[in-house]
């Protein structure tokens, strides 16, 4: 993903890659593994990290406090993370954007979940991801599931976890009624797949007031 969200900078004519973080150092490419002193040398206006616990929290909070706009990739997030990271803006005047997926049609799915929550007694989901995906439930699944609690569906949402090759990332919600089911599902085929979410990203977060936020639809 890091890769990409590069290759997907270095094509958009309107943005300019600052450099890049990773386990192994590139100063060719100006590839740090020192995040602090990519922060300080290339001064970015925004960070888009893809990182996994807990470099990923890590990465966030200095980010912000270093004043750059974070964008994390990351599902690996709990509530007292969250907590954290935005207590930290709020006390730096920052903005962080935490995105699940950034598939275009994935942020459409969870969507159209939450508006059709209301009409079914029961609803469960599938995720199903590739097999080296370490967090169970995914970060989309356990997305979609808030926001169908917050569109009205009374109780808990179930949810399946399937993890094996030659998956990529994949999600169904199954909706039942007396007599009829409705599924709404989202296939990424493709990692190609997230990043125009990503470039959205990246130009929209600038319009977010200072904060925490959560999901693509931030800024779409």
């Amino acid at each position: 993903m890091g890769s990409l969200a590069r290759q997907a900078i270095e094509a958009a004519p309107d943005l300019e890659y600052a450099g890049g973080y990773a386990r192994q150092r590139h100063p060719e490419e100006r590839i740090y593994d020192d995040l602090e002193r990519l922060l300080l040398e290339q001064r970015p206006e925004v960070l888009v990290d893809f990182t996994g616990r807990p470099a990923a929290q890590n990465a966030a909070i200095a980010s912000v406090r270093a004043g750059v706009r974070t964008i994390a990739g990351s599902s690996e997030w709990n509530d007292a993370e969250r907590a954290d990271l935005a207590s930290e803006c709020e006390a730096r005047g920052g903005t962080a954007l935490i995105v699940p997926n950034f598939a275009i049609g994935a942020v459409l799915m969870m969507r159209f979940a939450q508006e059709a929550t209301k009409y079914f007694q029961g609803a469960e989901i599938v995720e199903m991801h590739r097999a080296e995906k370490r967090d169970k439930p995914s970060g989309t699944a356990a997305a979609t599931a808030r926001k169908m609690k917050a569109g009205g569906f009374d109780g808990e949402v179930a949810i399946h976890s399937v993890r094996l090759p030659g998956l990529l990332a994949h999600q169904a919600v199954l909706f039942g009624n007396p007599g009829e089911t409705l599924t709404i599902r989202h296939d990424s085929l493709s990692h190609q797949s997230f990043a125009p979410g990503i470039l959205a990203a990246i130009r929209g977060i600038a319009s977010l007031p200072p904060g925490l936020h959560e999901g693509l639809e931030c800024v779409l």
